[in-house]
């Protein structure tokens, strides 16, 4: 069989889970995780190997099969993993392509010419280290260690923020923090005491009604979630969902509310007004857990279905009839939380909003709610005591962003551009498996920033556009390669995962375990790192937990039993503490108001297009993981460009036609670097478009996905930032079409 299968040959592969290598008549061992006899399927002939996908984040496990070679050959769900259960998605099963893509990075690469130009010189990775560790050194003496800065993505970060925090600083950024979750983490914690986690602890699978409110169940790919919502549609359960667009979760819904962009506030306002004025909340439970009910009542009076019709254009009775289908279901109804939350610079609040919605319907900690996740406790590696920084980023933005719980990859960025008023920047920066050109909005920002850089290294598989501004380019070879860390997962039970290298490396590439500890070596932090192999360390963690290495890599996943049946802990409404400070659910949000934010969350008007521009919305196909997997070579053959979704009306107004190539223009006069074809549909409101994001890579070294069609990151310009905690919104900005390019751009 060929490394690189195609279309509908990888269609039919993905197909086949758990379940169809079983029917094909095979005889497994599966204690040793190996296929003894030849089955009707060419090639499975050879052993099986555990591991966890690193295609998104929620890291299902599963196993990666061999043909007769040896040769990884597909990957399939592990049955046991409650992530997927057995099943793996398109994104999952075409892991495959990110080993044999020829594209990769090989070798490390030390920068040459001026910063974005792509002109690279090999080097060892012993020369590479010391080139690293020198500047490390220098910044150290010159600055201080606080002014190196981590941003991470995936699993690797938490070897190279051990490294990081061992040299000194605690500068460790998740861009999904800032750009992604942490509004909805902070809103919830604010109400509830506990934040939302991830995988979300939604129980979708006995949920009645489930509300999704910008969040894309079905194109997000995030499995376990889109199985149970399979089920629940299957079982007759209530879908409302609430999208200027028909999405795919839209044409399962017994109800689709197009609401008008960035008006989400007045709805979900409405919706409280309804339940709490025409007596629909649970009152028992209300009246039992719920703190500041009456601040609350006092607050939504005028908040009626009538005054949001004007604001979202929907109708008042379907938001009456909705809040009813609601209060019919509770408490096993969900209003979704959603993921990707940064939008309009109120995000908290909203978030805060569907908190007290859920409050209301008695959903949390209820069956068919939100239910009470646990998680295996991983013993950690002994080592010195870290040293204690003298600063962090907090202190580039005194008074700001004070509930934010972690550190801002966007207050990362800011604090390296210079500026008089800090006494001191960011000077160097280790970037870990996210292409911050593509992730961070407002590229004018982030590309200034990096100019001011003293050191740049980047971490990656593949050459994005970050490698181009690089000093040091680092090649990580793929998941599939490599050990790394126990994924260790809080779910209705607790489980750890394990990877395993299923094949040699190819190329000169090393996992981020070996990066982080040969780096630390080289910076005389020897006593940090004090095995010698991962695999070493790995099985004296697994070893604590009452299992080995040898066990995990025959079963790959592993169940804990919960310790305590509390499932649902809330269910007959037992007496119950909640992690705030009243110890009840805070309706009133009391930390908020100690720290001088709106303890309840309230509507303003977010500014409209200006003439001929549309809203940009953008969103997740379910084969693609942002930017990382459009290049993929099993991935691209099922998508290989996005399109711009155009309202009927507009498209004639315009005169353009399904098909046509065109570029999009911003309210601040940024062009689209490459072309994107028009498609004409109804499935999107005539004030908005929408586009797939990840797509319009330019550097040249991604040869099948370069220019292939359009970027929505270059044309966010406009960011909104979440005063509570410091999220990006990024849904304030506006395009217009052009029917001829800008300047040739791709690298």
């Amino acid at each position: 069989m060929s490394k690189h299968v195609n279309r509908r040959e990888f269609i039919r592969l993905a197909g086949l889970g758990a379940a169809g290598l079983t029917v094909a008549n095979p005889i497994l061992d599966w204690a040793k995780g190996e296929i003894l006899t030849r089955d009707t399927l060419p090639g499975m002939y050879s052993k099986r190997t555990p591991t966890y996908c690193e295609v998104c984040f929620w890291k299902c496990a599963g196993w990666v099969h061999h043909n007769e070679k040896g040769e990884i050959w597909k990957i399939t769900g592990n049955a046991e993993d409650p992530h997927c259960n057995g099943r793996f998605c398109p994104r999952g099963t075409g892991g495959v392509g990110m080993y044999y893509d020829e594209d990769r990075l090989k070798t490390p690469l030390i920068r040459t010419e001026e910063r974005g130009k792509q002109v690279f010189r090999e080097a060892s990775w012993d020369e590479a280290f010391t080139y690293i560790a020198e500047k490390m050194e220098m910044i150290k003496e010159k600055w201080g260690p606080e002014c190196m800065a981590l941003f991470t993505h995936g699993s690797g970060g938490h070897y190279l923020g051990h490294m990081l925090q061992a040299y000194g600083s605690n500068n460790v950024a998740a861009p999904s923090y800032a750009q992604c979750r942490g509004p909805r983490e902070v809103g919830f914690i604010g109400t509830f005491g506990e934040g939302v986690g991830s995988p979300e602890r939604t129980d979708i699978r006995d949920s009645r009604c489930l509300v999704l409110i910008g969040s894309h169940i079905g194109e997000n790919m995030h499995n376990g979630q889109v199985q149970e919502f399979s089920e629940l549609v299957d079982k007759g359960g209530t879908v409302i969902t609430v999208d200027p667009r028909f999405s795919t979760a839209a044409s399962k819904s017994k109800y689709w509310l197009p609401i008008k962009p960035a008006t989400d506030m007045a709805l979900l306002l409405s919706w409280i007004h309804v339940l709490i004025y025409d007596e629909l909340y649970d009152k028992k439970y209300v009246e039992k857990y719920a703190y500041g009910f009456d601040e609350l009542k006092a607050h939504v009076k005028n908040f009626t279905p009538e005054w949001a019709y004007g604001i979202t254009t929907i109708k008042p009775h379907v938001i009456r009839e909705t809040a009813r289908e609601m209060a019919n279901a509770s408490p096993a109804v969900i209003i979704h939380p959603g993921r990707h939350v940064t939008w309009y610079g109120d995000d908290t609040q909203r978030l805060r909003a569907v908190a007290i919605l859920n409050a209301l319907l008695g959903s949390w900690g209820r069956r068919g709610g939100f239910y009470n996740p646990v998680k295996p406790t991983v013993p950690k590696v002994k080592h010195p005591p870290y040293p204690k920084p003298k600063r962090d980023w907090r202190e580039a933005f005194p008074d700001k962003y004070k509930l934010a719980g972690l550190a801002l990859a966007s207050g990362l960025c800011d604090a390296t551009v210079p500026n008089v008023e800090r006494d001191c920047a960011i000077k160097g920066w280790i970037v870990n498996g996210t292409n911050l050109i593509h992730t961070l909005p407002n590229q004018k920002n982030t590309l200034e920033a990096i100019q001011a850089l003293e050191l740049l290294v980047v971490i990656d598989t593949m050459p994005m556009e970050i490698t181009g501004y690089a000093d040091v380019i680092l090649p990580e070879c793929t998941y599939l390669e490599r050990y790394d860390d126990l994924r260790v997962s809080a779910h209705r039970e607790g489980s750890i995962a394990l990877r395993v290298p299923a094949a040699e490396k190819k190329y000169n590439t090393r996992s981020a375990w070996e990066m982080a500890r040969g780096l630390g070596i080289k910076l005389g932090l020897k006593d940090y790192f004090p095995f010698k192999t991962q695999a070493e360390e790995l099985d004296w963690q697994l070893e604590q937990m009452g299992s080995s290495l040898a066990e995990m890599e025959k079963i790959g996943v592993k169940k804990f039993a919960r310790p305590y049946d509390d499932l649902y802990p809330l269910e007959g409404l037992p007496d119950y503490e909640f992690w705030t400070n009243t110890g009840k659910i805070e309706l009133y949000a009391t930390q908020f108001a100690m720290e001088g934010y709106a303890p309840l969350p309230g509507y303003k008007a977010h500014e409209e297009p200006p003439y001929g521009f549309y809203r940009l919305i953008y969103g997740r196909a379910p084969m693609h993981t942002f930017s990382r997997t459009t290049n993929n070579p099993n991935l691209h053959d099922l998508m290989d460009e996005n399109t711009v979704w155009v309202n009927p009306k507009v498209a004639k107004e315009w005169g353009l036609k399904n098909g046509q190539a065109i570029w999009l223009e911003n309210q601040d006069g940024v062009i689209s670097s490459s072309s994107i074809k028009v498609r004409v549909t109804e499935r999107i409101r005539f004030d908005s478009v929408y586009m797939v994001h990840g797509f319009g890579h330019t550097n040249k070294k991604l040869t099948r996905s370069a220019g292939r069609g359009a970027s929505d990151a270059e044309l966010i310009t406009r960011v909104h930032v979440d005063p509570e905690m410091g999220g990006t919104g990024m849904r304030g900005n506006f395009v217009t079409f052009r029917f001829e390019p800008a300047e040739e751009v791709i690298a």
